[in-house]
């Protein structure tokens, strides 16, 4: 690296010392990469994939192949019963909009059970804004089971699900908190509590960032609903917009019938030659999980070694790509911010200054040098410009890519006296 990039001897010493610290964490994550890789080439190969279901549709897009079978190759990966993956969800909240307005009416309740949601979600529900259209001034019903410690608080789920619940909500990623992300296990846990009060219960999991990072998702453990963003893991960096909704036949599709409208439902949508993308996507996406999974356990190692709180530790079992670090003051921000920026593909002569980002409360500084944008399993940082300033990084196409970044951060620093 030295011929292209001015890395500090210090810098360069902890590098090489946090990289025979992960060696253990970095054969596990590939265990979980191929066992989910085998799971994703068996479902396009059970379903004979092949170049007639790239084909482009226009118009109405009736009758269109290849979109009808990925959703059928989706619900198997996910082990659900049926899926809805289209390129027209705009964003991970526009899917999880989608998803919450297609199952929930008038007079129903939505219990999240994972405390707040993260701020992108507020508006949606109606926790803050009116009259934008919300879950509230549609008169559904919103509380929430705060976490205790952290962590999931199941006695308190156990007595908050009763039969007015109409779903129950689960955040499986920690979004801008520093709670552990959920895994797998947790989630099954909170499945069984919640069918057990009220066997009719619809349990909807977010599962942005978390695809992949296990062996099993979400609807393979008995959740009603999942939903997730494509240019997050479920993408592989490939795909350049999108959404997925998978789960139970029925809930799906009232979920279509929401995206476009009641008595069409999933039967239109032309998909303008972005099929080939998003099946390619598909079939990256678990080794690109496991990249970004290796790179967010480097970070960890890395900056631990200079002092620096790490949430997961380096060394911990994870329910998602993120990677929480925290920073202390906002100078250390921005810089770690800004070092990154200087290591991306994209955009790296741009210098990373906090504002008044939509959708949240607080100015945020963000790096995200990345390909497609707003994509988040391609190496990116947000850090909201409030204590107790921790910045958020999440993604890398590659690990060499990310570990490069993350040395140019601690540079950054250096640089400005902030590294401990």
């Amino acid at each position: 690296m030295i011929p292209f990039f001015k890395i500090d001897e210090k810098i360069s010493k902890a590098s090489d010392e946090a990289m025979l610290k992960c060696r253990a964490q970095f054969e596990a994550i590939d265990k979980i990469a191929e066992y989910n890789q085998f799971k994703v080439q068996s479902a396009f190969i059970d379903y004979g994939i092949s170049e007639s279901h790239f084909i482009s549709s226009t118009g109405y897009g009736y009758d269109d192949r290849g979109r009808d079978t990925l959703d059928k190759v989706w619900a198997k990966i996910f082990g659900a019963e049926d899926a809805l993956v289209r390129h027209n969800f705009t964003c991970g909240t526009h899917t999880l909009s989608t998803a919450l307005f297609g199952v929930l009416r008038p007079g129903d309740k939505m219990l999240s059970v994972t405390g707040t949601p993260y701020d992108t979600i507020h508006n949606v529900i109606g926790i803050s804004g009116s009259g934008m259209g919300s879950l509230k001034d549609f008169g559904i019903l919103y509380n929430e089971v705060p976490l205790k410690n952290e962590r999931l608080d199941y006695a308190a789920i156990e007595a908050a699900v009763d039969s007015s619940v109409t779903m129950v909500y689960i955040q499986r990623s920690r979004g801008y908190e520093l709670r552990p992300s959920l895994l797998i296990e947790e989630i099954e846990k909170v499945v069984q509590i919640a069918k057990k009060k009220n066997p009719d219960v619809i349990v909807m999991v977010d599962n942005c960032y978390g695809e992949f990072v296990q062996t099993k998702e979400p609807t393979d453990v008995g959740a009603d609903l999942t939903a997730g963003s494509l240019i997050k893991n479920a993408g592989g960096g490939i795909a350049t917009t999108g959404g997925y909704i998978a789960g139970r036949k029925d809930l799906v599709e009232k979920c279509a019938y929401r995206l476009t409208t009641p008595g069409l439902g999933r039967e239109v949508g032309a998909t303008l030659g972005l099929n080939r993308e998003l099946y390619m996507g598909l079939f990256y996406a678990p080794h690109t999980v496991g990249e970004a999974l290796k790179s967010a356990v480097y970070i960890s190692a890395l900056f631990s070694a200079f002092g620096y709180d790490t949430t997961p530790a380096y060394d911990a079992k994870r329910g998602d790509i993120v990677q929480s670090l925290g920073l202390e003051n906002p100078e250390s921000l921005v810089a770690f911010c800004q070092g990154i920026q200087s290591g991306s593909p994209i955009d790296s002569y741009l210098s990373p200054e906090p504002w008044d980002m939509p959708g949240y409360d607080s100015k945020v500084v963000m790096a995200a040098g990345a390909f497609t944008l707003g994509s988040s399993i391609e190496l990116s940082a947000d850090a909201p410009i409030r204590e107790p300033y921790y910045a958020w990084i999440q993604g890398g196409l590659n690990f060499h890519s990310a570990k490069i970044c993350a040395m140019l951060a601690a540079q950054k620093m250096l640089e400005r006296g902030l590294l401990k």
